[in-house]
């Protein structure tokens, strides 16, 4: 389906982004945040106009934290503000939950996740290209009318996205091991630095920082993302508590010298560790080779 006019509630990197890649493609794209210097940013880079529309617009996308989606969908839905509705955060249940609970319209409204992003945040890292050959999820639920699917599919269109279907908790599901409990497992990381030697972090290589780079993201949304998706995140986080003891077991008896473990103890210790490498490069190979700049939200 076609459109013609955008509204983006939210002008951080993603919504920034959508209003971009949106306006390059001469859509008429209007601007709001609670942020007056994000807001005025945003306009400055040619992302839309900062302004109500004067009549209801094809499609608003709401560029909000997970925790904000319900209410702010209830309050712009109440003004009139579009014809349909969607969104672009990275958490899908609750939201969810919450909009069929509250919306006064929900059947106009379908969820959204585009997966892409970047380490950096704020409408000045925002690009237009962001999410060109990017998966963009979309969960429709049993109420979700065909037309406010297709302008979704519409949007996903503009920004040269990949549309995917999923159900909202399957989504979260995924997200918690591919994104969310990556972040925080790059922030306990990050965070070693400080409590380490002090010359530890000028001696740090390209390895140190690709596995930290993610960790730089914004922390009150990254907040806000993992507490909404909290039961999924504790559960990747358990495994990985795990197998982590596995590890600190074989470690500890390979450290041992001097009345330590026998040969055939360390000797199980050592393929503790290289079976793990082994099923490390295995897992490397899952993902594919054309990942964009960042980090999914």
């Amino acid at each position: 389906m076609t459109i013609r006019t955008l509204a983006v509630v939210g002008t951080g990197l993603i919504g920034t982004s959508v209003a971009l890649a949106a306006s390059r493609q001469r859509v008429t794209v209007y601007l709001a945040d609670r942020d007056e210097s994000a807001l005025r940013a945003a306009e400055a880079r040619g992302a839309g106009r900062s302004e109500p529309p004067p009549h209801p617009v094809d499609l608003a996308v709401l560029a909000v934290p997970p925790s904000q989606i319900a209410p702010v969908l209830a309050q712009v839905q109440s003004q009139g503000l579009a014809r349909s509705y969607t969104d672009v955060a990275s958490v899908k249940a609750l939201p969810q939950r919450e909009i069929l609970a509250t919306a006064p319209d929900p059947s106009s409204y379908v969820g959204g996740h585009p997966m892409a992003g970047r380490e950096r945040s704020g409408p000045l890292a925002a690009r237009a290209e962001l999410f060109r050959d990017r998966p963009w999820v979309l969960t429709p639920t049993r109420f979700t009318t065909k037309p406010a699917f297709d302008r979704a599919l519409g949007l996903i269109a503009l920004c040269g996205g990949v549309p995917r279907v999923m159900r909202a908790r399957a989504h979260d599901d995924a997200v918690a091991l591919t994104s969310h409990a990556p972040h925080l497992v790059a922030s306990l990381m990050a965070a070693r630095l400080r409590d380490g030697p002090v010359p530890a972090a000028r001696l740090a290589g390209q390895g140190l920082r690709d596995v930290t780079r993610i960790a730089g993201g914004d922390s009150r949304l990254w907040g806000d993302i993992v507490e909404s998706n909290a039961a999924a995140v504790a559960d990747v986080l358990t495994r990985l508590q795990e197998e982590l003891a596995g590890v600190l077991a074989a470690l500890y008896d390979l450290a041992e010298q001097d009345g330590g473990p026998g040969p055939e103890t360390r000797g199980k210790s050592r393929h503790t560790l290289v079976d793990l490498l082994e099923r490390g490069i295995a897992g490397v190979g899952e993902l594919s080779d054309d990942r964009a700049d960042g980090t999914d939200h």
